[in-house]
C-alpha cells in the first residue's frame, strides 16, 4: 500500500521528517499566506517480540501528504513533486542515513522499557509531533505519545515538561526515563520550536500552488425510502479545498430549519 494514496492520512505515520528537521535550510522568500499551517509527522511500530517491529509512517503539511520512508528499500519516496527540491539531495541522503539509525535506536530503548515493565507483546507505540506556524508568525511546537490506542504523554516545547495523558506505572516510568535525558529533550525542544518552523515555511514556498489551490465541492444527492411514507435524501460532498466547508439543505432557496 503507497501511504500517498491513502484516504485517510490519520491511518498512517511518518519517521522520516522528524529527522528531516535536524537539516538546516537555506532562507526563503517572506511568505504571501496568511493563516495558521501545521506541519505534522505521524509514526506508529508495532511492536511484534523484541526482535521484531514493523514501523509506518507519513509526513503532512496540512491535509497534504509530502512524503513517506519506505522500510522495504530505506529510501524516502515522495508524495508531491516539488518537495524533492525544497532540500539539497545530499540533505536528503543525510536524512535516510539518520532515519536507519533513529528507527534501530528507537526499537532498542522501546525494547528495554518493554522488557523492564514486563509488557507483553504485541504492542503499538504511536508518536505525533510537529508545530504549528500563526498569522503573526509566532509558533508552536508539540509532541505527543500513545502506546496501544490510548494517550501516553506529551511534551510541552515551551517550558520543556513531560505531561501524563494517565497515570500509571508505565507512563510513570517512561516520563522519569525522558526526564532524565535531558539531551533527547533539549533536542526535541530545538526541532520543534524552531528548526521545524523554518522548514515549513521553505515548504511552503515550495508547495504554495497546492496550499492556495480552490476546489469546488462535487455534491450527490440520493434519495432512500425506509418506509413507504418516508422519504430520505442523503448528501454527499467530495473532492473541495480549502477545509472545512459549510453544507446546508435550502427548499426553494431557503434555509427551511435553523
Amino acid at each position: 500500500m503507497d501511504p500517498c494514496n491513502l484516504k485517510d492520512p490519520s491511518l498512517s505515520s511518518s519517521t522520516f521528517l522528524s529527522l528531516l528537521l535536524l537539516v538546516p535550510s537555506p532562507p526563503c522568500q517572506p511568505l504571501s499566506h496568511v493563516g495558521t499551517f501545521t506541519i505534522r509527522l505521524l509514526q506508529t511500530t508495532t511492536f511484534q517480540n523484541t526482535s521484531f517491529a514493523d514501523t509506518d509512517g507519513l509526513g503532512l503539511l496540512e491535509d497534504i501528504k509530502l512524503g513517506y520512508f519506505d522500510k522495504h528499500t530505506s529510501s524516502i519516496h515522495f508524495c508531491q513533486p516539488w518537495v524533492r527540491p525544497a532540500l539539497p539531495q545530499a540533505d536528503w541522503d543525510t536524512i535516510e542515513n539518520l532515519i536507519k539509525i533513529f528507527m534501530h535506536q528507537f526499537n532498542r530503548v522501546i525494547n528495554a522499557v518493554a522488557m523492564q515493565m514486563d509488557i507483553p507483546y504485541p504492542f503499538v507505540v504511536q508518536c505525533m509531533a510537529g508545530c504549528v506556524l500563526y498569522p503573526n508568525r509566532t509558533s508552536q511546537g508539540f509532541v505527543y505519545a500513545g502506546y496501544n490506542g490510548q494517550d501516553l504523554f506529551s511534551l510541552n516545547t515551551k517550558n520543556v515538561t513531560w505531561t501524563l495523558s494517565q497515570d500509571t506505572k508505565f507512563s510513570r516510568y517512561v516520563k522519569s526515563l525522558l526526564q532524565n535525558d535531558t539531551a533527547f529533550t533539549e533536542t526535541l525542544e530545538i526541532m520543534f520550536n524552531q528548526t521545524c518552523v523554518d522548514e515549513m515555511k521553505m515548504l511552503l514556498q515550495f508547495g504554495r500552488a497546492a496550499l492556495e489551490r480552490q476546489e469546488l465541492p462535487v455534491a450527490s444527492v440520493f434519495a432512500r425510502t425506509p418506509r413507504p411514507d418516508q422519504l430520505l435524501l442523503v448528501c454527499h460532498v467530495t473532492n473541495f479545498y480549502p477545509h472545512p466547508i459549510s453544507v446546508a439543505w435550502l427548499r426553494d432557496g431557503q434555509e427551511p430549519w435553523p
